[in-house]
Formats: structure tokens, C-alpha cells, sequence
């Protein structure tokens, strides 16, 4: 009796398959198979990827069912010759066993870039990201414009090659494209990319339509690019940005945008797909009418030392807090102008100022958090920052709280 996919082992390092590609090490494994990196022998040794398709459950009845999806699709993606998509090299059988070969890209997943730039406390940057967008969206284009939809689109699934500019999409497997005959499709069904598709995508990336419904088109893979950039800028997991009650994302708590960039965030993180951009060329048109912002920040300052502008809220709360507190003969210092949008709507300038029963709240609350060295860190940030605004004092006591979750409840209490 011969073996089902889901039974047969892990391919050993060192096995030649298909009398070419010989195994070097199992780089994943999943519901759909294995990927491996493995040497092609009639190529000078040359590194590429070898996927094994073996879905969970399939047995020999289904395979031939599997088979022949499996080429049809395979023809599909090596249509894809984008130089920002590993290329799709060959397709075969072997022992009963699906394979397919891509091109190997040597580089850094974005997730372990972010965690590199977090070593060195920033994360990516608003320039940094919109540069970004605008490289990755015509490669969304190019992709959708050939009906494929990429369906798992995340830090993980983006890489930047070794020495070079530009963000490679990867891991376009044909199981995504044929995975939704695990939901018990006839032999005859046709597979349609726009449209009920199976349940992939990755949770706190992919829209609710394609986690709940299996529902996806070119809005999808606009939204988990969407909550990829706001991983990047804020340097958080998805669960961490979005409201647990209303399911709204929170993200502008974490990080500062200019206005016009946050629009285009979150219009392509809308909830419902009629609400999203519905193409990739959509996004980059607005991305090209941002303005720079009119205030130049130092390349030097952390995401979180930004300065107050009149599109921050917790700015706006902020100084509402401090002119609360404020008594007469009880200012410390005052920080220099900062706008603020009066009702007539034209900037003028006002004197925000840090108030003793404000600073003494602070440390209570600080206090809870770190114990009694809330004291010691306030004076330190007062002494090195004379002329600092209520919001970014805030935001550097609140960088002395490990726990991400800590600080922004701290934060939350001070703003509320």
C-alpha cells in the first residue's frame, strides 16, 4: 500500500531528487507541504527552492484530482516574470510527490529588518515606508493584472535581497492557488482567483472576509500590505494595534504620520472591501499627492520624541491636561510655541506649560509602573529636555515602561 502525502517523512538532506536537485536542509513545513533549499546539479550548483505540495488528508483517490490542478496552475505562475517575484523555474512529479522549483532569494525577511532596526530603538520611518509602498504596489499590480491574488501578504512573505534596493514578494506556492479543494470540491469545480477561494492568509493580516469567508480580490492583498506598513512604522504585532472590543485599528496611538499618509493607511485598512482602494494603482496615485511635511524632522529622533503637530490628538488631549492643571504661580517652564488650530482655522501660537500638580500626577503614575526610580527618571528628562512640550514629555517617560502594553495604558491614563 503506498503512503499517503501526509504520511510520508521529511525529505533527508543529501537526497537527489528528480535526478537534479540534491536537498540541503527543510527551510518550513505547513497544512500544504514542505519547502526546502536544495542545489540544482545541471545549474553549477546553483540555490533554489524546492516545494514539496502534499496537503493534509490527501489521499491517493484525491491525488490525481491534486495532479492536475496542480500543472494547470503551474503554467499560470510561470507567467509571473517580475524581477521583484523569485522566478518560477520548473514543476514535476516524483514518488508521487508534487514539487515545483523557484528561484532562491538570498536576503532579510522584513520582519527580521524591523527587529534589527528595533535593536537599534527606531523602527522603519514614514518616508522609509511610503518609499516602500510605492515600490511593492506595481508589483501587486502586475500580479492582480494576471488574476493572481496573493492572499498571505506580511513581514514574513517580503524580503530585501543582499545588496540590493528593492522588496521581492515571495512565497507565491501553487497550494495557495488550489488549496480550497481541502474544502471538498467536486473533480469538476473550476478555481476562480477573484472570488470564494480557500481560508489562507495569515490572522491580524489577512481582511475578516478572507479569514471568516474565504473571500478574496486585489482589496485583500491591499489590506495585509496595509497592516504590514503599520507593523513596520509602529514596530507592533497586528493584535496589539487593533481594539479587541470594537475592532478598530488603534495604530496612530503608536507612531506619528503626516495626515495625508495616515488617510491612505486607513482607507486601505477599511473593514468592509467596498470601502478599500481596489487597486494597487489607486494607492500609489495617492501616495504621490502627499506633501512633505512641513515640519523636517532630524533623522536622529526617535519615533516617539517626534514633535507635537496639529494632527496629533494626544497632543490636543495633552495640552487640554496640562491647562487643567494649571495654577497660578505654579509653572516650572514653559516649552517654546507649538501651534494649535483655533475655530477659525488658521494656526496661532500658544505657551503650553508643564505644571507641578501635572508633574506630580506623572509620577504617581510612573510610579506604579517602575516603583521609586519614577522620581529619579522625570528629573533626568526634565534636566536634559528645558523646553519640552506636555505630549513629548509623556512619551519619554512613558519609553521607560518594558512592557508595550504597560506603557500605553499609561499613556491612555494621562490622555483620558
Amino acid at each position: 500500500m503506498s503512503q499517503s502525502p501526509m504520511t510520508r517523512p521529511e525529505i533527508a538532506a543529501g537526497t537527489l531528487i528528480d535526478n537534479r536537485y540534491i536537498i540541503q536542509k527543510l527551510l518550513g513545513q505547513g497544512g500544504l507541504g514542505r519547502t526546502y533549499l536544495a542545489f540544482d546539479t545541471r545549474r553549477f550548483n546553483e540555490a533554489c527552492v524546492l516545494k514539496e505540495f502534499a496537503p493534509i488528508g490527501t489521499g491517493e483517490s484525491g491525488l490525481e484530482q491534486y495532479r492536475n490542478l496542480f500543472k494547470r496552475e503551474a503554467k499560470i505562475l510561470h507567467q509571473l516574470q517580475h524581477p521583484q517575484i523569485p522566478k518560477f523555474l520548473a514543476c514535476f512529479e516524483g514518488d508521487g510527490r508534487l514539487f515545483l522549483v523557484q528561484e532562491y532569494v538570498d536576503g532579510k525577511t522584513y520582519s527580521r529588518l524591523l527587529g534589527e532596526l528595533q535593536r537599534q530603538k527606531r523602527n522603519f520611518s514614514e518616508e522609509e515606508v511610503i518609499e516602500w509602498l510605492k515600490n511593492l504596489l506595481p508589483v501587486l499590480e502586475y500580479v492582480h493584472q494576471h488574476n493572481i491574488i496573493h492572499r498571505d501578504i506580511s513581514p514574513d512573505n517580503i524580503m530585501l535581497p543582499d545588496g540590493k534596493d528593492l522588496p521581492v514578494l515571495i512565497d507565491f506556492g501553487v497550494g495557495k492557488q488550489i488549496a480550497d479543494m481541502n474544502e471538498g470540491r467536486s473533480p469538476n469545480s473550476q478555481v476562480t482567483f477573484v472570488g470564494k477561494m480557500s481560508l489562507v492568509g495569515k490572522v491580524g493580516y489577512a481582511p475578516r472576509e478572507q479569514i471568516s469567508l474565504g473571500l478574496c480580490s486585489p482589496s485583500s492583498d491591499l489590506y495585509a500590505l496595509g497592516v504590514t506598513a503599520i507593523v513596520l512604522l509602529t514596530g507592533r504585532d497586528p493584535s496589539l494595534l487593533m481594539d479587541q472590543y470594537s475592532l478598530e485599528w488603534n495604530w496612530r496611538y503608536y507612531t506619528y504620520v503626516t495626515d495625508g499618509f495616515a488617510q491612505v493607511l486607513d482607507q486601505m485598512l477599511a473593514d468592509r472591501p467596498n470601502k478599500r482602494y481596489q487597486t494597487a494603482r489607486e494607492v500609489v496615485i495617492d501616495l504621490e499627492r502627499i506633501r512633505e511635511p512641513e515640519v523636517v524632522m532630524s533623522p536622529a529622533i526617535m519615533l516617539d520624541d517626534l514633535p507635537p503637530t496639529v494632527f496629533n490628538p494626544e497632543f490636543q488631549a495633552m495640552s487640554a491636561i496640562s491647562q487643567s492643571y494649571n495654577q497660578p504661580g505654579e509653572t516650572i517652564f514653559s516649552s517654546p510655541t507649538s501651534p494649535t488650530i483655533p475655530q477659525n482655522g488658521r494656526i496661532k501660537e500658544q505657551q503650553p506649560s508643564l505644571q507641578r500638580a501635572f508633574l506630580k500626577h506623572c509620577q504617581q503614575e510612573l510610579a506604579y509602573h517602575i516603583g521609586p526610580m519614577a522620581n529619579l527618571v522625570m528629573e533626568e528628562i526634565l534636566d536634559e529636555n528645558p523646553y519640552i512640550s506636555p505630549d513629548q514629555f509623556v512619551e519619554l517617560i512613558a519609553r521607560e515602561i518594558p512592557d508595550f502594553q504597560a506603557a500605553f495604558e499609561f499613556k491612555k491614563s494621562l490622555f483620558s
